[in-house]
């Protein structure tokens, strides 16, 4: 069992000090691939690097499997680290890099010999075992780190940005690698990154932190349909979600609406129930809406009950299969419509769009929380 327990941990540099890691809690089931992803400095790659026992955990408990793993050295912890550097030795070749921590363990010489070739044949390096790392690719470069990790068999792989180094399509090569070796291997994977495209496309579950903090962790879906506050909801997803600042209104009995200085928009009946269980009612909240969520109201949207309002259209971006339409409706910010990328609208062009009501999320405007169904 590759289970692992991090029982409210935090982490400090000093006694006095804000903790970087606060009160961290969570389960990583045996054979999940879960994600840590938060911006730069938000304590993902400390709490890895504490499941590791490369740093010393100030409170809490950690256990891999039953043990409690706070006091073990990392070469007892049975785990496999992956940098983003690589960290390859430059005089070996390949075949010497990934038998490296086999011949520490006196393992024999044939056992070393049929593990690399078994790593090299799963990561499609055979041809390159003789080389050096200088004479490969960034991509076959990580491949080598990778072989290096798996010939130990461990109980789980702890993955601390590995592919911040790798240009953009060797990126997209690499995550689907990555995703194959979890299926193939069956064992825990814990993966570091602050891009949140390959934490959506290669996590089982996601960990969204911020200063120290879990925001949320959900599966991928939920996190992106259902983020937990606005820090979730605008560091998932590309373009972010769109917020509006608006007061909640009841015009007529029964009816809801959302009201700002320019436009009103009507509230479905399910967002009416969460909204009046909050107590929300004239006051005033943020409205969330995906830019894939809002059409030029072109073909119909308006009779199938969309909200409509006008914007003034300031910037297009293409962005191959899509164009996003950036568009002044009023606000602090311009708001982002997903279109066609055949759609052309003119600088300042008046256009109409419809908000699809039924995927509108509501958060409170200090504390930035959702309010939940």
């Amino acid at each position: 069992m590759a289970r692992i327990l991090m029982n409210h941990i935090y982490k400090r540099y000093g006694k006095d000090k804000q903790p970087v890691v606060n009160d961290f809690h969570l389960e990583i089931k045996d054979k999940e691939f879960l994600v840590f992803v938060g911006p730069s400095g938000c304590g993902k790659s400390t709490t890895l690097r504490m499941i590791a026992g490369l740093e010393d955990i100030s409170e809490g408990e950690i256990y891999i499997g039953d043990v409690l793993v706070n006091e073990l050295p990392p070469k007892d912890r049975d785990i496999a680290m992956v940098f983003q550097n690589y960290a390859l030795y430059p005089n070996m070749s390949v075949y010497e890099n990934i038998a490296f921590g086999l011949r520490l363990r006196k393992l024999p010489k044939h056992d070393i010999d049929l593990a690399v070739k078994k790593a090299a044949r799963v990561l499609e390096i055979e041809p390159y075992l003789s080389r050096k790392p200088r004479e490969l690719s960034g991509g076959q470069r990580q491949r080598v780190a990778l072989g290096r990790a798996i010939v130990r068999n461990p109980q789980v792989f702890l993955m601390d940005e590995p592919l911040s180094n790798l240009d953009a399509k060797l990126r997209v090569q690499m995550r689907t690698e990555i995703i194959r070796l979890h299926k193939t291997l069956g064992v825990t994977m814990v993966y570091v990154t602050h891009d949140q495209i390959e934490a959506m496309t290669m996590g089982d579950r996601i960990v969204v932190m911020k200063d120290g903090v879990i925001q949320q962790v959900d599966t991928p879906e939920m996190i992106y349909t259902s983020p937990s506050n606005t820090f979730v909801a605008s560091f998932i997803g590309s373009p972010p979600m769109n917020f509006i600042q608006g007061r909640i209104l009841e015009p007529v009995p029964g009816k809801l609406e959302f009201h700002t200085s320019r436009f009103v928009l009507d509230i479905p009946e399910d967002k009416k129930r969460t909204l009046l269980h909050h107590k929300q009612l004239n006051k005033t909240v943020t409205l969330g809406i995906r830019p894939e969520n809002i059409a030029l109201d072109e073909s119909g949207l308006r009779a199938r009950s969309q909200a409509v309002l006008t914007g003034t259209h300031k910037i297009s971006e293409l962005m191959g299969a899509d164009r996003y339409l950036h568009l002044d409706i009023g606000q602090d910010k311009l708001l982002v419509v997903r279109v066609h990328p055949y759609c052309r609208v003119d600088e300042d062009d008046k256009v109409q769009i419809a908000v699809d009501m039924s995927k509108a999320l509501f958060f409170h405007p200090d504390s930035g929380e959702r309010f939940a169904d």
